[in-house]
């Protein structure tokens, strides 16, 4: 079976929220009609993370067929993950725990699990709209290693 895998990184808080899910849910219409099997990789560290997993979740609902996989991937085991574990396992179909970003230190665990999602990843999807932050950061790892990517916040 051939997988593509998507990651997807954006800022904790969002500009034109409603325009960003708007592209979302055009390229995971794309993603999940041209693709054999699509595996989504996302964290729960902030608004844009939230919303690219609220609208992966409908997009399969709406045009899925069994080809797809939205897994949660944490930095480190988290004290919320922990203590609600069935809820996301009832809400992302596998929850991770990075092994590289788990045994760092907890200030630079995001990052580190960021670029090991980037490397994982055949496409790679931002919403990055200011020049500073973890998010931004990413897009420049991506950058510097060639890997593809779409940035939503040039369309809008």
């Amino acid at each position: 079976m051939d997988i593509f895998t998507v990651s997807f990184f954006g800022h904790r808080m969002l500009e034109n929220a409603l325009e960003v899910e708007k592209h979302l849910e055009v390229l995971l219409h794309d993603l999940i009609t041209q693709h054999e099997y699509v595996e989504f990789l996302i964290g729960r560290d902030g608004e844009f993370d939230l919303l690219a997993a609220s609208a992966i979740r409908r997009a399969v609902r709406q045009y899925g067929c069994g080809n797809t996989t939205l897994t949660l991937v944490l930095p480190y085991l988290r004290a919320e993950y922990r203590d609600n574990e069935q809820n996301y396992l009832q809400y992302y179909d596998e929850v991770e725990i990075c092994t590289e970003s788990a045994a760092a230190h907890y200030k630079s665990a995001i990052q580190i699990r960021n670029r090991c999602m980037v490397d994982r990843s055949d496409l790679v999807i931002f919403c990055v709209q200011r020049q500073s932050g973890g998010a931004y950061r990413t897009l420049q790892y991506a950058r510097k290693t060639g890997k593809q990517y779409l940035s939503i916040a040039d369309s809008i």
